[in-house]
């Protein structure tokens, strides 16, 4: 068996499985936030059971529409006010964050701990050795009930990541790459196993860039493994980091991926840095270093949307708020921003923007017309000064210096 395998046949009392068989597997961790969640807590409510399976292991985090831009959003956020105080489950409320960085911070699973989230991007815990699967509200429901999921194993791939990436290059461009190289599709329903003297060298941040955008390649399970032997795999890949260029994905899809220098030119309007894939303090500090005495273009909006309240206070006892204030950005409360397009920084048809957020589809931010590129935030904070897609070290040296 594989490292993922191994994992699985644990949570399913079993002592082996393989690639299709289906299983049973106890789930350590149930996540919801305020857009699945109240779906999951009615499908919940009609199986008709009185109490969830474990108090501590049902988690909400209001994120997505907070505060609450509507009406409707209030009501989804009532919703699951009143389900918690009943069950007794965990609830993350005041804007705390980013559904996938609060669970991050708040719960210390051991690796290979199963998670189970109404969310596609569930998959960027597999950054830290867990193998975490997004499902629908109805799956939710069920894990809620009872503690289990029922799921068919996957065939599983290896990714080797081998070497050092190039000054200028972020985790964010790694993956754009692969989706760029493998396609949308390239993974669904499968596993994927990060490993390589690459991987070694990342910050749990840079794993997380990385694995949050798994789903983008179709993949079911992302996961950065620990060991030089991950086992029998389907198939292996191997990437030169020191190969990779920096990337953007240009509209309208993730996997429609070219180097930065191919966009080099194009016109902007807004440019957001933030989100589930890239709102971290690392993050922060890339795009403050940047911006240290520069100003955003007059013809550009730069939204800064921290991914927690945690990385929030961080920026603020390092003064890199201050920064990114002077230099013309806003800075929001933390949560998901602009990127579910929902509230706050939402787009029109004549708009072009540079997000680090992870899809750019038709519609994604706004209007359907307006025209959404991925980058890392390197990428987009020299592009906001610039007032056009720049490649990095246009703007800034990328020697670190100001």
């Amino acid at each position: 068996m594989n490292e993922i395998e191994r994992h699985l046949a644990r949570a399913a009392g079993k002592t082996t499985v393989e690639a299709g068989e289906e299983i049973t597997a106890a789930v350590d961790l149930v996540i919801a936030h305020d857009v699945t969640g109240p779906m999951a807590v009615e499908q919940f409510q009609r199986i008709g059971v009185d109490h969830v399976f474990e108090q501590q292991k049902v988690v909400f985090v209001l994120d997505h529409i907070i505060p609450a831009a509507t009406v409707e959003a209030r009501a989804l956020h009532n919703s699951l006010r009143k389900f918690s105080r009943r069950f007794n489950t965990v609830l993350y409320d005041q804007g705390q964050g980013v559904i996938h960085q609060v669970v991050a911070e708040k719960h210390n699973l051991p690796r290979g701990a199963i998670i189970v989230g109404a969310d596609s991007h569930t998959c960027t815990a597999g950054a830290r050795g867990l193998i975490a699967i997004g499902v629908g509200a109805t799956e939710l429901a069920a894990a809620m009930a009872t503690g289990v999921i029922d799921l068919e194993v996957p065939e599983t791939y290896e990714i080797r990541l081998e070497g050092k990436m190039s000054p200028g290059v972020y985790a964010k461009d790694v993956i754009l790459h692969l989706i760029g190289k493998f396609g949308t599709g390239g993974f669904t329903d499968q596993a994927v196993i990060f490993a390589g003297s690459g991987t070694a060298g990342m910050s749990l941040h840079e794993k997380m860039t990385i694995a949050n955008m798994g789903i983008e390649m179709g993949a079911m399970i992302t996961y950065f493994s620990d060991l030089d032997m991950v086992g029998p795999v389907r198939e292996t890949f191997t990437f030169d980091l020191a190969a990779i260029p920096p990337s953007v994905a240009c509209p309208y899809s993730p996997g429609n991926v070219v180097p930065a220098r191919e966009a080099v030119g194009t016109a902007i309007t807004q440019v957001v840095i933030g989100s589930c894939t890239n709102g971290r303090l690392s993050d922060m500090e890339v795009a403050a270093e940047v911006l240290h005495g520069k100003k955003v273009h007059p013809g550009v909006t730069l939204i800064i949307v921290p991914a927690s309240q945690e990385i929030a206070q961080a920026m603020e006892d390092r003064g890199l708020t201050k920064v990114l204030r002077g230099s013309g950005a806003m800075v929001t409360g933390p949560g998901c921003g602009p990127c579910f397009g929902a509230h706050m920084g939402l787009l029109t048809a004549d708009d072009v923007a540079v997000s680090t957020t992870n899809r750019n589809f038709p519609g994604r931010m706004g209007a359907r017309e307006a025209r959404v590129y991925l980058s890392s935030p390197r990428t987009a904070a020299e592009s906001a000064v610039a007032g056009e897609i720049v490649a990095p070290g246009t703007v800034a040296p990328l020697d670190g210096g100001c």
